[in-house]
């Protein structure tokens, strides 16, 4: 069937209602699901038997105490009950709806990335898990008050095992590292599918507390460009909209839209080139092209004087 794996928070306050909101929702999907939950957080140990899951308290992490994304993937990847093994970020509600959608990638029996959006939605209490009806009172909310995400918000990825070998020392809780993700399946060839709006998964909203500056930290400190340095930011900043197949309810179909997103990608990326090498040769002939006469209010005045450029009359 299919290995849930994630990484918590500690398990105090609003993070570990939404936290054990989320892993209920995950071992409700099938009674054979997986769920592996790492790290020493406090909490994990005693919420892991509370909800008789597997618990793998060795972590690895960065200077500042983030955690490594290579060491959870390949560790998953590892020890896996099944050849389908998702990655979830724990505050994620996964509805009915998403074994499904792994049941229909699966079945193509080729290598795949199954990614999707979330619905942004405020829960601050436990979810009755205990009635029948919960996921459709609570995809009620998600109607009338959730938000559907941007393309680069992506919370969960279901995948072939053995997919993901040898990843850098991207950490998680930082940017560019889910986007890493999705140009590394397509560069290996696999199917990337996105199971949205079949799929709503339902990202429980929170603060950023646990990072001293908030959600700018989480963008832009030290750890957050070292993640773009290893993965190769913009180049390979793939999105949602990079898959080449979307999930209905009845097939995994294909999708031609992801061409166009690709080359606008490509375009960014070599746009961004080539101005850096435009600026950096300005910078190098600038003696030379002064030395020349070839400074900018001199090829103005030649270029008014041949009549290719207007002159603009100043207000009186």
């Amino acid at each position: 069937m299919l290995t849930i794996f994630s990484t918590p928070k500690p398990f105090r306050g609003h993070i570990g209602i939404i936290q054990r909101n989320a892993l209920q929702s995950w071992k409700l999907l099938h009674p054979d699901v997986e769920v592996i939950l790492f790290g020493d957080d406090e909490g994990a140990a005693e919420t892991a038997r509370e909800f008789g899951i597997r618990h793998e308290p060795e972590i690895r992490r960065a200077e500042q105490g983030t955690k490594y994304l290579n060491y959870i993937f390949e560790r998953a990847q590892q020890i896996a009950l099944h050849d389908v093994v998702c990655y979830v970020n724990c505050d994620i509600i996964l509805p009915s709806a998403f074994r499904k959608a792994i049941e229909l990638a699966a079945s193509r029996r080729r290598p795949f990335l199954m990614v999707g959006h979330r619905w942004d939605t405020d829960v601050s209490e436990p979810v009755d898990f205990v009635q029948e009806n919960w996921e459709e009172q609570l995809m009620t909310i998600v109607s009338d008050r959730g938000k559907q995400q941007a393309d680069w918000y992506i919370d969960y990825f279901a995948f072939s095992r053995g997919l993901y070998r040898n990843i850098p020392p991207l950490v998680i809780g930082r940017v560019a590292w889910d986007n890493w993700l999705i140009w590394k399946a397509r560069s290996l060839g696999a199917a990337v599918i996105q199971a949205s709006p079949f799929v709503k998964a339902i990202h429980q909203n929170h603060d950023y507390s646990y990072h001293p500056s908030g959600a700018a930290g989480v963008w832009g400190d030290e750890l957050a460009q070292r993640n773009k340095l290893l993965a190769n930011w913009p180049k390979h900043f793939y999105t949602i909209e990079n898959a080449q197949y979307r999930s209905t309810d009845e097939a995994i179909v294909w999708s031609g839209r992801h061409f166009l997103v690709d080359f606008r990608v490509l375009w960014k990326f070599l746009a961004s080139r080539f101005w850096c090498a435009w600026f950096e040769f300005l910078g190098r002939t600038r003696k030379l092209r002064h030395a020349a006469g070839l400074r900018h209010e001199n090829i103005s005045t030649l270029l008014t004087k041949l009549g290719l450029r207007r002159v603009q009359n100043k207000p009186e």
